[in-house]
């Protein structure tokens, strides 16, 4: 038998890497992931959904400032102003106090004024001392009874964000932790029924309570469109004299003084 007929033949070394390329080809398509015309649809679809959620979201930040007339938005950029103003005074008020209270020949007299100050505005704060000063008083007519308690809540909220820094409600003596709430017979403040008109008397800068009251959308919209009616009067001199009496602490009591 001749050499020829003992060995098979061979393929040729090109067609054998070629025989593999087209192999390693084939699995590759076949494993890749394929997307049907349904998913194509529905991920277009999500993307749609996304840039409208986005636009909107813009829109719906930017839509208060853009339907605000000129001069109200001169308003809100003058109140913005005059907080910022009146926290820089008091971060310089607090800086000048610290100097006083570190130097040697008066910190005591320092901290003793010190001491009354924040006395005295506790005192304010907590509605346990009367006050006076320049502010608003603002009547909320209500004849059908139709004013909700969140509504009132949100005109408290925009006084205090405005610089309330003392608030009286009719006769009561609005404090942090005073409720506002909806009863089957009414509203109730402090756990005391009030009936309307609701009377808002707050102490503060007079201008600047004003223009928050007047912001479209602001407290006094809300207030008409639950059915009601509120007017706004700048005053020069209020006279807050409603007290909250402080429940005694149930928990918590002083520290003991650690030198004592």
């Amino acid at each position: 038998m001749s050499p020829d007929q003992d060995t098979p033949p061979q393929p040729a070394p090109e067609v054998a890497t070629r025989s593999a390329r087209d192999g390693w080809r084939t699995l590759a398509h076949a494993l890749r992931p394929r997307a049907t015309r349904a998913q194509l649809i529905t991920g277009l679809l999500c993307a749609l959904l996304g840039f409208a959620i986005a636009l909107q979201v813009r829109s719906t930040g930017e839509e208060s400032l853009t339907t605000m007339r000129q001069s109200e938005l001169v308003s809100l950029l003058d109140q913005t102003t005059r907080q910022a103003d009146q926290l820089a005074d008091q971060v310089a008020d607090l800086e000048q106090t610290r100097q006083d209270l570190r130097s040697g020949s008066t910190s005591q007299e320092a901290a003793l004024e010190s001491a009354t100050r924040s006395a005295a505005a506790q005192g304010i704060l907590s509605g346990r001392l009367p006050a006076q000063g320049p502010g608003v008083a603002i009547t909320v007519n209500d004849p059908s009874g139709s004013v909700s308690a969140l509504t009132l809540l949100n005109l408290l909220e925009e006084l205090r964000n405005a610089g309330a820094e003392a608030v009286q409600f009719n006769d009561q003596r609005i404090t942090a932790t005073s409720p506002i709430v909806g009863t089957g017979s009414g509203i109730e403040v402090n756990g005391v029924p009030q009936d309307p008109p609701y009377r808002w008397f707050a102490i503060g800068d007079p201008d600047t309570m004003a223009t928050a009251m007047a912001i479209p959308g602001g407290a006094i919209a809300k207030v008409q469109i639950d059915g009601g009616t509120a007017q706004v009067d700048k005053q020069d001199l209020l006279q807050i004299t409603a007290l909250r009496t402080l429940s005694t602490p149930q928990f918590a009591t002083p520290e003991p003084d650690p030198q004592g």
